[in-house]
């Protein structure tokens, strides 16, 4: 009886994007999933949720592949067609997310370019970051004309480290650039710390702006200055 009552259930479906070229390389691909709300009788849900009834959408490149932008986009109106094809046609769809698909694409265009770090590396009291090395030290990007020439480094994600008292490797993912595929996508990442040495120094002590024919005595007349120096500072 429960199952012949209506019901509201959100299914995930699947997306595939088919026929692409050879020539061209997706910088970035739609969703993999959308999600989609159906209303009907309890019996006919539990056939979704536990049959193969619902079959992974196909989005066909060469339907929806702008040469121009480099971008497809897949309207809601087409989503809703590909969804009701898997429907029985009892069942009434009450929402999809999200709204439209969308994917990016080149022809193979590309260039390198440097990475920064995206976040704060805090050295234990009396070290210093002496170094920060990536491995690769650029990576390569892919997309359209515009985006590459916009585009001069790519960021990691954020990354806090405190306290900081010996070398210490990440691996740490770039933070994605929308319509851009990044490799890798994942780098690695070296930080390596120094001491600071403790150096002291006889200060004089000066007056400025003095009077004319006025005399200024400081007692004392010098002091010691301690300071905290890395290994630049001293060799210089």
């Amino acid at each position: 009886m429960a199952l012949n009552e209506t019901y509201e259930e959100e299914l995930a479906i699947p997306v595939r994007l088919y026929n692409v070229p050879n020539n061209v390389v997706v910088t970035q691909p739609c969703t993999d999933t959308v999600y989609v709300t159906v209303r009907d009788k309890g019996f006919t849900l539990v056939t979704y949720l536990y049959t193969d009834r619902i079959t992974p959408i196909s989005v066909d490149f060469n339907s929806y592949a702008d040469s121009d932008t480099g971008k497809g986009d897949v309207p809601l109106s087409d989503i809703q067609k590909m969804i009701l094809q898997r429907l029985y046609g009892s069942s009434k769809i009450t929402s999809i997310k999200p709204h439209s698909l969308s994917f990016f694409f080149n022809y193979g265009q590309s260039k390198r370019v440097p990475i920064r770090l995206s976040g704060n590396v805090n050295p234990g009291k009396s070290y210093y970051i002496s170094r920060i090395k990536f491995w690769p030290s650029t990576v390569t990007i892919y997309a359209n004309k515009a985006l590459l020439d916009s585009v001069k480094y790519v960021y990691t994600d954020a990354l806090y480290l405190n306290n900081v008292e010996d070398t210490v490797m990440r691996r740490v993912p770039l933070r994605p650039i929308n319509g851009v595929k990044i490799v890798p996508s994942i780098v690695k990442i070296g930080f390596y710390v120094d001491i600071l040495t403790e150096e002291s120094v006889e200060v004089p002590i000066v007056a400025v702006n003095m009077p004319e024919g006025k005399v200024l005595r400081t007692f004392p007349s010098k002091i010691n200055v301690k300071l905290l120096l890395d290994q630049a500072c001293l060799e210089k």
